[in-house]
């Protein structure tokens, strides 16, 4: 295969040129609708998708159903005792635009309790991998086990009209969303907790069951509802949310279609950037030798570490235009619940000074913090110091928000998506019709 490398390596060198001269020369050249830039760069910023679930606003970040992240803690019924909300209340609030009353929100709660247990063939496909695999992995391979359960498939191959798809999709969703924080539970004893189980709790709500098998003691509870809902939805261009719908528009059921979203998920530049930021925080707490974070120390390490090349992680963001109220909520939490964590002090340092070194620098379109900036401090000082599971708990959350989306999919009849491609020669050629244009022009 020496030479198929070979010969596929020249190749590579010789396009690239190619594209590089089309960003840069040619990137607002227009091919229909969109730029060239829009089309090599991940069709950033094209408005071409639909959904009335949740809306990011540059500047006022996330709204679910028209409700900013604090409006939507404040109106939604509170777990007894506890400072956030039901996540059940919350899915029925996504799912159909309304808030739902305590009544309505604890039917939500029964339910999903009877329908939380997950398969003892689930477990045993996962006790079959390795050890070592990674948490997403096992996750998206539990989540894929249980096609087989699948009511969408059964109802599509009996026979069903198509103003009825949502109503199996719908069972489907109701079915699956209720195991997942099991099976995270599930798979984080196994793989990190000498394959300890803890069985569920029968009178604890989503949230409060998933600390309780966990094995984490309170206000773990309130982390996890916390954390679940901020981390529901996020429009439907991010990678995950894109992928469920696409996969989706396949008629691919809800666990087809939730697996491959988590999939996507697992990158680097998706869910496990929370990781990564915690993992950075860590190595610059140390380069501080056990120094209080102040301003002053903050901001020289800061440029030490713009000025060897490198960026900070958690800031800037692809659409938001202020600090993300995501990371907002979270600190909230910490100021009330561990103020004095050192690490929570450091990262707060960091806010309050990373902005203002970053726009003197002058590289960065957003230099506020996005949600990955403060949820692993949190994950940390509760126990949790797994990083390599944060993007689980990052897939229980968005799950409730892209299987809300999959369900109005097929509500509404959405068709398959399949957009146009075009090739690197059919680009050159609108951009040398477009230079000629312009020297006509100029005549």
């Amino acid at each position: 295969m020496s030479k198929l490398k070979a010969k596929l390596a020249q190749k590579i060198e010789e396009h690239r040129p190619r594209t590089a001269k089309l960003l840069k020369e040619h990137g607002d050249v227009k091919i229909g609708e969109v730029t060239i830039a829009q089309a090599i760069g991940g069709a950033r910023g094209v408005r071409c998708l639909v959904t009335d679930i949740s809306y990011l606003d540059p500047f006022e970040g996330i709204r679910f159903r028209g409700k900013t992240i604090p409006e939507t803690f404040e109106c939604l019924p509170k777990v007894p005792g506890c400072d956030y909300p039901y996540v059940e209340g919350f899915f029925w609030f996504l799912l159909t635009g309304d808030v739902p009353t305590m009544e309505e929100t604890l039917e939500v709660v029964e339910e999903f309790k009877k329908r939380r247990a997950i398969p003892e063939y689930v477990k045993d496909v996962l006790r079959a991998m390795p050890r070592d695999t990674h948490p997403m992995t096992m996750y998206s391979a539990g989540i894929l086990a249980m096609q087989r359960e699948s009511v969408f498939v059964k109802r599509y191959n009996e026979g069903m009209k198509k103003t009825e798809y949502w109503e199996p999709m719908l069972e489907d969703v109701l079915n699956l969303l209720p195991k997942l924080p099991v099976l995270a539970a599930y798979i984080y004893r196994m793989k990190y907790k000498a394959d300890v189980h803890i069985a569920p709790h029968p009178d604890l709500d989503m949230g409060g069951n998933f600390a309780h098998q966990m094995g984490f003691g309170k206000p773990y509870d309130d982390v996890a509802r916390m954390y679940f809902i901020l981390h529901s939805d996020h429009e439907s261009g991010n990678v995950s949310a894109h992928t469920t719908h696409l996969v989706a528009s396949a008629l691919s059921d809800a666990y087809y279609s939730l697996s491959a979203g988590i999939n996507g998920l697992a990158g680097p530049l998706h869910g496990l950037a929370n990781q990564e930021v915690l993992r950075w925080m860590m190595n610059f707490q140390k380069k501080l030798g056990g120094q209080e974070p102040t301003p002053e120390l903050v901001e020289q390490a800061l440029w030490d570490t713009l000025n060897a090349g490198q960026v900070i992680p958690g800031y800037g963001h692809a659409v938001l235009r202020k600090t993300d109220p995501r990371y907002v909520a979270q600190r909230e939490f910490c100021l009330k619940n561990l103020p004095d964590y050192p690490l929570f002090k450091l990262i707060d340092m960091i806010y309050q000074v990373a902005p203002g070194v970053l726009t003197k620098h002058g590289k960065t379109k957003n230099p506020w913090p996005n949600v990955d900036a403060q949820s692993g401090v949190i994950q940390w000082y509760y126990g949790l110091t797994e990083w390599d599971f944060y993007t689980v708990l990052f897939g229980i959350g968005r799950a409730i928000g892209v299987l809300s989306n999959i369900t109005w999919d097929r509500a509404l009849g959405y068709p398959i998506e399949r957009p146009k491609s075009v090739t690197t020669k059919m680009l050159e050629d609108v951009a040398a019709q477009s230079i000629k244009a312009d020297d006509l022009g100029s005549d």
